[in-house]
């Protein structure tokens, strides 16, 4: 029998976009009652990368584990679950599979609501867990791995698209970089790390798309002369200063994306920005943006780093805001691979 009290509404979450299988139960949508992530991170990084096949099949045997963990650590039996929220895209084919096979089975099993989640949203709700009194509307910029947007979210179900990315994402940019200098695997953090040693304007690389009013996002170009800086310096057998490089890379990165996003907060007029995805744990990028902030009188917010990172509560939360809205999946739901964000306004 359906719950009357929606806040009381316990929503069991699966993420299995990419290297991390998380499980989480949340009360109503804002309290997490558990949060298990298991990351691959190790595994992948003898490949400078994630391997999707080998991601797929660590997910095959971390997924009811992680589900089971989560449910003793939020002292919930799988009986007293409400509803099953579960990402179905973007991310790797076969990883998203097998969360959304989990989800599909344990909410047939159960008799409950199924609902679909974009991974990205998600990264958007995250918010939400991180600063309870958040409301909307407010601009979110979201910067992660696979994609670059900037969202005004005008409801908990009502988003229009500013902007995204037209080619790279940030975050692909970052680990593209990181993998030509020689760094490990995750590289974006690492970039950021040895960006804090160098110049940031020792080199001047481009910055894409800045005419005002222009919201899309164009990392390819970057990334490029990026590569063909470094292919240059060593034909010329000079030694790499990689802080330098670091450092002028991420600042031509960071200024792009706040730029953009404090023009898309004015001419919205919202005053409040929020950060959201895998590269919101940017320490240039969030500095930045909150210095910018203190300047224009916006309140800037982003989730805790363990928020940051692909997880399953955010899943839960956006998928609890879903379900009040009536935005459930049927047992046909399938991985959606290439999913992206686009305008909503239920």
């Amino acid at each position: 029998m359906a719950k009357e009290n929606k806040e009381e509404l316990l929503t069991l979450a699966i993420e299995s976009s990419c290297d991390e299988t998380s499980a989480a139960v949340l009360r109503g949508g804002r309290t997490i009652l558990s949060n298990i992530i298991s990351t691959q991170i190790p595994v992948h990084q003898k490949f400078g990368g994630v391997v999707p096949e080998i991601a797929s099949r660590k997910h095959i045997v971390n997924i009811m584990p992680v589900i089971d963990e989560c449910l003793r650590e939020a002292q919930v039996k799988l009986s007293e679950i409400d509803q099953v929220a579960v990402t179905y895209g973007p991310g790797l084919v076969g990883a998203l599979l097998v969360g959304v096979s989990a989800a599909k089975s344990l909410a047939f099993s159960l008799g409950v609501p199924l609902i679909g989640v974009n991974h990205l949203e998600g990264h958007i709700f995250a918010n939400f867990l991180s600063a309870p009194e958040l409301e909307p509307p407010f601009m979110a910029l979201v910067v992660s791995g696979g994609h670059t947007a900037l969202v005004d979210v005008r409801g908990y179900n009502n988003f229009h698209m500013m902007g995204q990315t037209r080619d790279d994402a940030a975050g692909e940019a970052f680990d593209k970089i990181a993998r030509v200098m020689g760094l490990p695997y995750p590289g974006g953090p690492r970039i950021d790390a040895l960006a804090k040693e160098g110049n940031p304007l020792a080199i001047d690389f481009p910055q894409a798309l800045t005419e005002k009013g222009n919201y899309e996002f164009s990392f390819s170009g970057l990334k490029s002369a990026v590569l063909n800086y470094i292919n240059s310096e060593k034909m010329k057998g000079h030694e790499l200063n990689k802080p330098d490089i670091a450092a002028s890379f991420q600042h031509s990165v960071i200024e792009v994306l706040v730029g953009k996003a404090f023009q898309a907060v004015e001419e919205a007029g919202r005053d409040t920005l929020v950060l959201a995805g895998g590269v919101a744990a940017n320490s240039g990028l969030e500095g930045r943006l909150r210095e910018e902030a203190e300047k224009r009188g916006v309140r800037f917010l982003y989730p805790s780093k363990i928020l940051c990172t692909d997880n399953a509560a955010m899943i839960g939360c956006r998928g609890y805001y879903q379900s009040l809205s009536g935005r459930f999946s049927d047992l046909y739901l399938n991985a959606i691979p290439g999913l992206g964000l686009a305008d909503c306004d239920d």
